[in-house]
């Protein structure tokens, strides 16, 4: 059943004259959380008071994740504004962590409405290498073109510190730009970095930081795109909670559009940044399999003040698990588990290659050359 939505758009518009209420299936077998789901099969219920009265405006049922989120994806919308659209909608809002074009459409498929590239997952996908500043900034770039290609949903692009000061800080906007990427992240790190929640992290100078947000912001408007700057510091590390929640007030004070803080530690630091600016959307990160910040629902999150989540590993980390698993089996004289490894249909269903065949046949010459021949 799909019941026309009204005024949809107008109701986004206004987020203070209305409550957004979600259900979901019972029968559905995915985890859902408050105003966020994975689930293929979801139902939402939205409501705006008027005059004092909850009135119903739609009730929406569909076996399609993505052509029915919070926040539409039109063809006709860029990606940086379907992007700020998620950010102004309801709720917290889960974004994995892709490292080539397949995870991006896997994510993409799954329902999600966005996604992240992780520097450390496409440094260990293409380089096999870790992820202190060894990949290059064209090989990074590369890989997000290849990405943002695959899917229809918004992708942020990990901008790492820039590539150097800000003057590369302007190029590499320019270039996450021209790539697709509705997004990118933007540290305070000196070069080379070092990967998040390790040690060995340095940050330039304040006044340094601050200049890398003001020329991404520069060459935003240069380039007359609206591509979402996410401002990350990792002082907490490095310096103290004090300096990062300086630095991230002088990111918004700079034109940053979301505010993130490295290696948090405690429930209290994410609420301290959080405090920042409240109507500045936070990202938090949800650093996998033993990070120095705590692990936290996505209501937790939400209840604290966070916008947007990331989840930097699970896909490279299961991928990683998943391929010992099946070489160990091979090694052995087996073949993997039925049961872990998807049949070929699945796999060309994933691919695209009944896509393919159906648009190929729009092509399809046999035909006119018969006709060619009988006249």
């Amino acid at each position: 059943m799909k019941l026309a939505i009204l005024n949809h758009d107008s109701i986004l518009s206004k987020p203070n004259s209305w409550s957004h209420y979600q259900s979901y299936s019972s029968s559905s077998p995915s985890t859902s959380f408050s105003n966020i789901t994975i689930s293929s099969t979801f139902q939402r219920l939205i409501f705006h008071r008027n005059n004092q009265n909850i009135k119903r405006i739609s009730c929406l049922t569909s076996n399609n994740p993505i052509q029915n989120q919070s926040t539409p994806n039109s063809s006709s919308s860029s990606p940086p504004e379907l992007l700020r659209r998620l950010l102004k909608s309801p709720g917290v809002h889960q974004g994995p962590a892709c490292f080539d074009a397949l995870s991006a459409k896997l994510v993409e498929k799954a329902g999600f409405e966005f996604c992240f590239t992780s520097g450390f997952s496409v440094s260990a996908a293409r380089l096999g290498l870790p992820d202190v500043g060894l990949i290059s900034f064209g090989e990074m770039l590369d890989q997000g073109r290849q990405i943002t290609q695959a899917v229809s949903i918004p992708v942020i692009g990990d901008g790492d510190n820039g590539y150097g000061n800000a003057m590369n800080v302007k190029r590499t906007v320019k270039e996450f730009i021209n790539a697709g990427f509705a997004g990118i992240i933007l540290e305070d790190q000196v070069s080379p970095k070092a990967c998040g929640h390790t040690h060995g992290r340095k940050v330039v100078s304040r006044e340094e930081a601050v200049m890398r947000i003001k020329a991404a912001i520069d060459a935003r408007k240069e380039s007359g795109s609206d591509i979402v700057i996410v401002a990350r510091t990792d002082s907490r590390q490095a310096i103290s909670l004090e300096e990062s929640l300086w630095r991230s007030r002088a990111f918004a004070d700079a034109g940053a559009d979301v505010l993130f803080i490295d290696a948090l530690t405690s429930k209290d630091e994410m609420k301290a940044l959080c405090e920042i600016f409240p109507l500045l959307p936070k990202m938090a990160n949800m650093l996998e399999g033993g990070g120095k910040s705590p692990i936290l629902n996505p209501i937790e999150l939400e209840e604290i003040g966070f916008k947007i989540v990331s989840y930097p590993l699970s896909l490279i980390g299961v991928s990683i698990r998943a391929m010992q698993d099946a070489l160990t089996a091979i090694k052995g004289g087996r073949l993997p588990p039925p049961a872990s490894l998807p049949s070929f249909d699945e796999i060309k269903e994933t691919l695209g290659f009944n896509a393919y065949y159906e648009e190929e046949k729009r092509y399809d010459t046999s035909t006119s050359q018969q006709d060619f021949q009988r006249a």
